[in-house]
């Protein structure tokens, strides 16, 4: 089975200088997928307004994300941001957990091994059965816990060469924004797959975390639902963050504050977490 575009592909768009893909679930996956079978190097994350806020507010940071290939609009407030900036005229977002799903799914129709790294073991020991009772033709071919620490000196080589010597084809990265961001930048050199920085992808679909009803998400209150779960975590992304955004996003629509996108990065990240 094979995957190709149907859907919508407009190329690259300033969202407060961090450059987000006008994409949607089909041509997304198809770009993925199409990664893994090419075996070549494809940086993926999906942003939602506290992914956009940390190129914002580290500059840095900006052109590590200016330099993946794909950042898809996570959240509704980032796509409809792309819709009122530029046109794009996106009728949906594409959330990291969903866009995790079709990846898998696609990979396992096409025998595509998947690398999961990330988390912590038990969420993991929950991901992996969660995912096989979901896709029973999926091939894992290694699950490795995050240390949370930052990498030693050579480690990036040999994370690299567990995850190739595996034979996987498509690396699923959980660290949470920004460290997941981090990682991925800094490990699109050492391997010819794509890497898929997927959020809190496998916690939701470990069960560890429940997803808000649709039409919360519909509407933009997932942060609600999320504050409401995890109030001492998350206060100051929601509260602080959102209203920022959304400043800054008028003041660029505006023409009052110009949002210049910093060049994409290059090079290798010398400090980064694992």
């Amino acid at each position: 089975m094979s995957v190709t575009p149907t859907g919508t592909a407009r190329g690259k768009r300033n969202v407060l200088g961090v450059l987000v893909d006008a994409t949607d679930y089909a041509t997304a996956t198809a770009q993925i997928i199409e990664a893994a079978r090419e075996q070549r190097p494809f940086a993926v994350t999906a942003l939602a307004v506290h992914g956009v806020m940390t190129g914002v507010q580290d500059r840095a940071h900006n052109a590590r994300l200016n330099s993946f290939d794909l950042v898809t609009p996570d959240g509704q407030p980032v796509r409809w941001a792309l819709n009122l900036l530029h046109g794009a005229g996106l009728t949906d977002r594409v959330y990291g957990p969903t866009l995790t799903l079709k990846v898998v799914e696609q990979a396992a129709a096409e025998g595509l091994p998947v690398y999961l790294y990330g988390s912590t073991q038990p969420t993991l020991d929950r991901l992996v059965p969660a995912l096989l009772e979901m896709f029973p033709a999926l091939k894992i071919a290694g699950v490795e816990a995050s240390k949370f620490r930052t990498a030693q000196a050579d480690e990036p080589e040999e994370i690299a060469e567990r995850i190739k010597s595996s034979g996987a084809r498509v690396v699923l990265v959980g660290l949470g924004c920004p460290r997941q961001e981090v990682f991925t930048y800094a490990m699109r050199p050492l391997l010819d797959m794509p890497l898929l920085a997927v959020g809190a992808a496998f916690d939701y679909h470990a069960g560890l975390l429940r997803n808000p009803p649709a039409w919360m998400q519909k509407y933009a209150l997932e942060w609600l639902w999320r504050l409401g779960l995890e109030p001492k975590r998350l206060w100051k992304r929601y509260v602080l963050l959102n209203p920022a955004y959304l400043a800054r996003l008028g003041a660029q629509k505006l023409g009052l504050w110009k949002a210049a996108p910093p060049a994409p990065a290059t090079g290798r990240e010398s400090v980064f977490p694992v």
